[in-house]
């Protein structure tokens, strides 16, 4: 809990919503790579993530349904 804690406040926001259980040391690489990509830019960082998570969602989805 206390590596959650030490998140940044926009990337804790963003996890409060998302589906997957993510860790905090994998959310905080994407994070950190979402915003090299989008210029520092908090908003685009948690569009970001919630694109891949819905990737994400829809591979498992197959994997387990098999269908979308």
């Amino acid at each position: 809990m206390a590596m959650y804690d030490r998140l940044p406040t926009d990337l804790r926001v963003w996890l409060r919503q998302a589906v997957l259980p993510w860790s905090p040391r994998s959310a905080l690489r994407v994070w950190r790579s979402a915003l090299e990509k989008h210029g520092n830019d908090p908003i685009a960082a948690q569009a970001y993530l919630g694109q891949l998570e819905q990737k994400m969602l829809k591979q498992d989805s197959r994997k387990t349904w098999g269908f979308e």
